[in-house]
């Protein structure tokens, strides 16, 4: 994004009638994001800053593992397209961001507050703690109660901090007249602390201070370990619109200018370069090249593009400029639409009720009558109100959801954990939930199933002669399939033929003088052979009849065990695939897949998925490009491998970080194992309420036994909770 200079301004009146040279505007430095979906270790992240800061023009560049991007200062003539080939030389995958569109506020605020906040209970709940024990050991009179007030002093300042967040949720929740988890434990806290302020007034036995400070901490920790099961929460839309290119080359009256895209207008020419971006959805004016529509559509081969062709905003222009008249800008391009899909598939997901969402509707109103009836039992019995409000406190700290609190957070780390040693990484709190209940598995192909590079499978069936001549021609492409060509040949040994006056014709091939013989590698209709449903290239050689070298779309490792293990555990398998219907049939046909659907768009997908869900299927989706981001918000869990484009990572609950696809199989056996640890958890609080809550009501609960029994149920929660690992 270019930096707009201010013109310097003079520093007083006078000098403004002084002769001067005109002031001159001093540049100022851009930012440039960059978005790196193949960056997984520390290593990664030392080699592309040593990369990105030994480029001229770079003053700064810091990479964010959690993110997977680039935050570059730059001098005002540095672009995003002089770095990323830099990052391509390094080996690294690269794509611009705009950095206007992404969130200001990236870093871990919300961590670093909870673990601040853990921090102070558990020193403060410890000091009390010791405290207590001398009360609990015979300290009578003015000692006990001086013992008391320092508790106070500790606990007051301790949970006014500390607990803010129960507090926040609490009063959330009551404002609009509806109960949650925190409701019990905010009533609970502050009852708590007022009964135990008026004990210590009054010279009393008992007081409260260690317990409520120990039913924060726990409370805490079982909230913080909820944080840290998910990945920064960032919107997959707001990734997607990131996506969109910042700048554009508009030509006016042939002269080109570069401006924002959010200038352009509908009706604007605008040249697309080589390795460009499209900025807007158009029509094609002039030029001819080949696009890379395989992150938006799915397409394994890229596109014939010539005059009167329709592209959209994201698809990658190959080989030659383009000019392409503007027929859709800003918010009425087919990527932004495509981020309004991934944003309405979101908030439908984001109605799933969680385990202990479902427990809290039930717990909160029954411990809040359960306490009131306590209250009033008491007054009726004693006519005391302070034994009553000392009995109604007893009750709601006893009974606090302590151990319900750490019920599903206990069990989702230590199955998260699990799972990471297998490779996966659980963005999403409740994915685990979800992944229990799934029936149904829909695949997107290419990158997902295959690893989205072509290969070359008959090179045996060619003279060496003839791959000399190809890898000449292929070598002079950046051509998918000339890259894919040129692998596989210099892999067997073989040199490139001597060849004069290569030239690369944009959207046909690459063509060359051998021994005064003019040779061509390329597209069928350009060599004369025949266009066919198999993925090939053509080389014709003089007036011999062209030959053809096929490729196939290599299939990920562990593919086809993923799939058997599905369709042994009952679940049905789909295959749906932007790419062309002879690609799909193959691989489907490969890999045993009955339900296959090919040329999908990606409401297509989306739109599919839905109906699924709308039957009653709880369908995981697995996908990597931009075309699988809606599908994959729409579905019930998801899941998009590390290689996949960060909208598509964003959009997705779980991360496969391997190659191997196996691992998925046995993520969904996982959790069905976690979810079984979480309802016996669950279990587990119950069975400890029905003990400690006949105590509690018959006023038998002092402090100490109000401790233990919630440090007890904790512990037994997170022990059962580590059995998973």
């Amino acid at each position: 994004m270019t930096a707009q200079a201010t013109p310097a301004r003079a520093a007083c009146p006078g000098c403004i009638a002084a002769p001067a040279e005109p002031a001159r505007p001093v540049p100022e430095d851009v930012q440039i994001a960059l978005a790196l979906p193949g960056i997984h270790c520390s290593a990664c992240i030392a080699t592309v800053e040593r990369a990105l800061n030994a480029h001229p023009g770079v003053e700064d560049a810091r990479v964010n593992l959690t993110l997977k991007r680039a935050m570059i200062k730059a001098a005002p003539d540095t672009r995003a397209t002089d770095l990323i080939p830099v990052l391509e030389r390094a080996g690294f995958e690269a794509h611009e961001l705009d950095p206007g569109a992404l969130s200001a506020t990236q870093t871990d605020k919300a961590g670093r507050d909870l673990l601040m906040r853990l921090a102070v209970a558990g020193f403060a709940s410890m000091n009390v703690m010791l405290l207590s024990v001398s009360v609990w050991s015979g300290a009578t009179d003015a000692t006990r109660d001086m013992f008391h007030w320092i508790s106070a002093a500790i606990a007051l300042p301790a949970i006014a901090f500390s607990a803010q967040p129960f507090f926040a949720n609490a009063w959330s929740a009551l404002r609009v007249r509806r109960l949650n988890m925190d409701v019990p434990i905010v009533l609970a806290i502050l009852l708590a602390l007022i009964t135990s302020l008026w004990e210590t007034a009054l010279s009393g036995e008992h007081a409260y201070f260690d317990a409520a400070l120990t039913l924060t901490f726990f409370l805490l920790a079982g909230r913080y370990l909820d944080y840290r099961t998910r990945a920064a929460a960032r919107s997959a839309a707001e990734e997607l619109t990131a996506l969109e290119v910042p700048r554009a080359i508009r030509l006016t009256d042939g002269a080109e200018e570069e401006v924002a895209v959010a200038s352009l207008s509908v009706g604007d020419l605008i040249l697309v370069r080589p390795g460009g971006r499209m900025p807007v959805d158009g029509e094609i004016i002039s030029g001819q090249s080949e696009l890379d529509r395989s992150l938006l559509t799915g397409e394994t081969l890229p596109v014939f593009a010539e005059a009167g062709l329709s592209v959209s905003a994201g698809e990658v222009n190959l080989t030659g400029p383009l000019t392409v008249r503007a027929t859709a800008v800003g918010e009425d391009t087919s990527l932004h639409r495509m981020a309004d899909l991934v944003a309405i598939a979101e908030s439908g997901r984001s109605r799933y009720t969680s385990l202990a969402d479902k427990a809290a509707k039930l717990y909160a109103p029954g411990v809040h009558i359960l306490s009131a009836l306590s209250f009033l039992g008491w007054y009726i019995y004693s006519g005391d109100i302070r034994t009553a409000l000392n009995i109604a406190a007893a009750v709601l700290i006893i009974t606090c959801p302590c151990a319900l609190g750490l019920a599903v957070p206990a069990v989702t780390t230590a199955a998260s954990g699990r799972l990471f040693r297998n490779g996966m990484l659980i963005k999403h709190a409740t994915a685990l939930e979800r992944l229990a209940e799934v029936d149904t598995v829909v695949f997107d192909k290419t990158g997902t199933l295959t690893s989205g590079t072509p290969e070359l499978t008959d090179l045996g069936d060619h003279s060496r002669s003839d791959l000399e001549i190809a890898l000449a021609l292929a070598e002079a492409s950046s051509h998918p399939l000339s890259l894919a060509l040129s692998m596989a040949v210099r892999e067997a040994g073989i040199k490139p033929a001597a060849l004069r006056d290569i030239v690369e014709v944009p959207g046909y091939g690459t063509e060359g003088f051998y021994r005064d013989q003019r040779v061509r590698l390329g597209r069928a209709v350009w060599v004369g052979g025949e266009d066919g449903e198999q993925t090939a290239a053509w080389l014709a050689i003089g007036s011999r009849p062209p030959l053809r070298f096929t490729f196939t779309d290599s299939l990920r490792a562990g593919a086809a065990e993923a799939i058997a293990a599905f369709r042994a555990t009952g679940k049905e398998v789909i295959l749906i695939s932007g790419d062309t219907q002879g690609a799909v049939r193959a691989l489907a046909a490969k890999l045993g897949i009955e339900n296959w659907i090919a040329q999908a768009l990606p409401q297509d997908k989306a739109a599919k998925v839905q109906e699924l869900s709308d039957q009653g299927r709880h369908v995981l989706m697995v996908g990597d490009g931009l075309n699988d981001t809606a599908a994959l918000a729409a579905a019930h869990v998801s899941i998009s491998p590390a290689s996949a484009l960060d909208a598509a990572r964003v959009a997705s609950d779980i991360v496969l970080l391997g190659n191997d696809l196996s691992p998925i199989a046995e993520a969904c056996d996982t959790a069905v194992k976690a979810t079984r640890r979480i309802r016996e958890n669950f279990r587990i609080a119950t069975v400890y309420n029905v003990i400690a809550v006949p105590l509690a009501v018959a006023g038998l609960a002092t402090p100490l036994i109000a401790a233990l029994a919630m440090s007890t149920s904790s512990i037994t929660v997170s022990l059962n909770a580590l059995r998973l690992r």
